[in-house]
């Protein structure tokens, strides 16, 4: 086996594939993860696995979106010479982790955990929560260690999933008697949840208030004008405000010309500042970040079999770390396995 030189923090990160990425993502994570590539070893993975947890009705929208999310991530800048991007579902040490991982949490542990507390209620399951949703801190610690990431880049909301990790990491690494498996540290980022267009909710897919990375300007144009602003701010003359004005929290996530958009502020707090002029600032500056990325997504999205392959390349480098992972925890565990079993084959 060949000796492993790349002694660079781990980080492993990724989406489930349920549809395009949005202006969310990209704050929330994707330009880290570009940047990040260049001082860490990445893996970014296409969480297609996850996504079954509540689409199994719709396979097809988990398969036709493992394309979309890959496309997304060239298109900001993800180099897969930097990153390996790998297909969940095409790691199968990951899911014999998770079974393996089932066995060291229980069911009360799983429930309590805030992050899936909150999912079930938005998504209304009751007491019909899917086993594979309810089970879905297990699979995301086999995801985490299978590539032994000591980095996780997660939203504030996620943090209790690293923290669940990182208790089955120190209960398997008591059973084995050494420190198998890393813990991992929860990288949250400087600019909190984005929230919807609608100033409503936090931006998504399913809420139909997001702006995909690969809007058309008209696009973009529409769901600026549509943006929530203040209620009570009528007149330009009129003192409005700030705080939950969903067009001043994007212009602080995406103009980087804080002075501005400071003085912007002030003056539309004292009043004299309209809405229009304030949405049309925000949607030059969107339409500035989102143009190059829409033409590099459209040029890698006119060669969908290089894309496969890089994926498929990425996925083969992954499953190799993985399984080997997996078989040093086994190992250290003393599972069994016909290797070690001493029963000769021979007839």
């Amino acid at each position: 086996m060949p000796v492993d030189i790349d002694h660079r923090p781990v980080i492993l990160t990724g989406d489930r594939t349920t549809g395009p990425l949005h202006l969310g993502h990209y704050v929330g994570s994707l330009k880290n993860r570009v940047a990040l590539q260049h001082t860490h070893r990445q893996y970014l993975l296409l969480a297609d696995t996850q996504a079954l947890t509540d689409n199994a009705s719709d396979p097809a929208k988990v398969r036709r979106n493992v394309l979309e999310v890959a496309l997304d991530y060239l298109a900001v800048g993800i180099d897969p010479g930097q990153t390996t991007i790998c297909l969940q579902s095409g790691l199968p040490a990951l899911a014999e982790l998770t079974l393996l991982y089932l066995n060291f949490v229980t069911v009360a542990r799983l429930e309590r955990n805030p992050t899936i507390k909150d999912e079930i209620q938005a998504r209304g399951f009751g007491r019909d929560i899917p086993a594979g949703f309810l089970c879905y801190p297990a699979a995301q610690a086999a995801d985490i260690t299978g590539f032994k990431a000591n980095v996780v880049p997660v939203g504030e909301d996620q943090a209790p999933l690293i923290e669940q990790t990182n208790e089955i990491v120190r209960r398997l690494n008591r059973q084995a008697g050494r420190d198998v498996l890393p813990e991992a540290l929860a990288l949250i980022p400087a600019v909190g949840r984005l929230p919807g267009v609608d100033g409503k909710a936090k931006m998504s897919k399913s809420q139909g208030n997001a702006i995909s990375l690969s809007a058309t300007p008209d696009e973009i144009r529409d769901a600026v004008r549509r943006m929530y602003t203040d209620p009570h701010h009528l007149r330009a003359s009129d003192p409005g405000t700030v705080e939950g004005n969903v067009v001043f929290t994007y212009l602080d996530a995406f103009d980087d010309d804080h002075a501005t958009v400071e003085d912007l502020k002030a003056r539309y707090r004292h009043g004299g500042l309209g809405d229009a002029l304030v949405k049309r600032r925000l949607e030059d500056v969107l339409q500035t970040l989102l143009a190059p990325i829409r033409e590099r997504r459209a040029a890698f999205g006119r060669d969908p079999g290089h894309v496969l392959n890089l994926l498929r390349a990425g996925t083969a480098t992954a499953r190799e770390r993985t399984q080997a992972t997996l078989d040093e925890l086994r190992a250290c565990l003393g599972l069994f396995t016909f290797e070690e079993a001493g029963v000769g084959t021979g007839h």
